[in-house]
């Protein structure tokens, strides 16, 4: 089954009737309002399309590419045609019951990005790919993982490096900054820094050790739809709350990024599951801490509100990146003054304000007194994923590449 998001069908009925946002909002809830509630706004959303024309599953068969964008989960032969933006690692793995190999990077084109993996003998590739290659891949099925799409590479999968004759212009892959109260439903690959203000417990589930896929409770056992009855290992996502002076907003953090915060491997922080009162002497300790936050948005829809699901997460952000930053922001907002006496006298002030020592001093103080320097530190392979407060998603079913480091 397709499963098509509800910003892509919000986007595709925006395209075919030439409205805005605030038009289609009111569209599907008029038509939620007529239906007194019986209904999801996707459900909405779906019978807004129908009625406009919108074709919303238009599944590619074999030999017809498709731009990023366009790709949705559930998607089978899917071929596509990107550049390699980031390139992880080749990871060999073994259970009691399986053993393997999988690799994964990242593709962009003109409409966007998705996460190629390659499992196994597809791995064979993945010396010869370099950032920036240029791919071509054909056959492969797409699937949704912890709310975000990836392409995987089966047995009958084809990928070519640098085709001849095939161009693709490529997406800049960089963050944009944003403050708290400007996140908005669907924004994606942005970056905030914030103070930590709360800090929940980490919240542990039981997970299949072979394939990642949740293990539920039966008659005294747990059972994985793919395994049958195991001995469960164990997810976990943990909640902030952060704030910029803005706003404040919570912040879902899923097993690699709960890792990388509190410094701690797997299973250390499986230590908490059963003695949470060990973790009340971190929760303390991260109250006040400045962090660099790169992720997305999602819609809580249980509480109305936007919350922001950490792709990666920092403590040691760099002074100097911030006060070039800063700086950068004080003579963008110096060289619009609100009253302008002369051509002469402007810039004379803006000259004098950009070079002031006080200004400069300011700013390294507030950065410097707050954020502690790691020139060691680097971006490392990454997890995507959503959780209401009050549940596990079921989205998590499905394997994420990233828990594969720990088995």
């Amino acid at each position: 089954m397709i499963n098509i998001p509800l910003s892509t069908i919000k986007e595709k009925i925006k395209e075919k009737g030439s409205l805005s946002d605030e038009e289609v909002n009111a569209k599907i809830k008029a038509k939620l309002d007529q239906l007194s509630g019986l209904i999801s706004e996707e459900g909405a959303a779906h019978i807004i399309a129908n009625e406009l024309g919108v074709k919303l599953q238009e599944v590619a068969a074999t030999g017809e590419k498709l731009q990023v964008k366009n790709i949705l989960a559930g998607m089978r032969n899917v071929e596509v045609v990107g550049k390699i933006s980031r390139k992880y690692e080749l990871r060999e793995f073994a259970t009691e019951k399986r053993s393997g190999k999988v690799a994964s990077f990242m593709i962009s084109d003109e409409t966007g990005f998705i996460r190629v993996v390659l499992w196994n003998d597809q791995t064979d590739v993945f010396e010869k790919l370099k950032e920036g290659d240029t791919i071509k891949i054909k056959n492969s099925f797409a699937r949704e993982n912890n709310g975000r799409k990836e392409l995987h590479l089966s047995t009958g999968s084809e990928l070519e490096i640098n085709p001849a004759g095939v161009t693709v212009e490529e997406m800049n892959d960089t963050q944009t900054r944003k403050s708290l109260k400007d996140l908005a439903e669907g924004d994606d690959n942005i970056e905030v820094l914030a103070t930590i203000v709360q800090v929940f417990d980490p919240r542990f589930f039981e997970v299949c050790p072979d394939c990642g896929k949740r293990a539920r409770p039966t008659d005294g056992q747990y059972n994985c739809p793919e395994h049958g009855v195991v001995r469960p290992d164990y997810g976990y996502v943990m909640n902030l709350f952060l704030d910029d002076g803005t706003d404040n907003v919570r912040t879902v953090l899923w097993k690699n990024q709960t890792q990388r915060l509190l410094g701690k491997t797997h299973e250390e922080v499986l230590v908490y599951r059963e003695k949470p009162e060990l973790f009340e002497s971190f929760k303390t300790d991260l109250l006040g801490t400045i962090v660099k936050v790169v992720g997305r948005t999602n819609k809580n829809e249980a509480f109305d509100r936007i919350e922001l699901v950490a792709n990666m997460i920092f403590k040691d952000v760099k002074p100097d990146e911030e006060i070039s930053r800063l700086k950068d922001e004080v003579k963008k907002a110096v060289e619009v003054p609100t009253t302008v006496p002369s051509e002469s006298a402007t810039t004379e002030a803006v000259n004098e304000t950009q070079n002031s020592p006080a200004v400069e001093e300011a700013v390294e103080e507030n950065i410097s007194e707050t954020i502690e320097e790691d020139e060691d530190s680097k971006i490392e392979d990454v997890e995507n994923a959503v959780l209401d407060e009050e549940k596990v998603s079921s989205k998590d079913d499905v394997m994420s590449i990233d828990d594969l480091e720990n088995i």
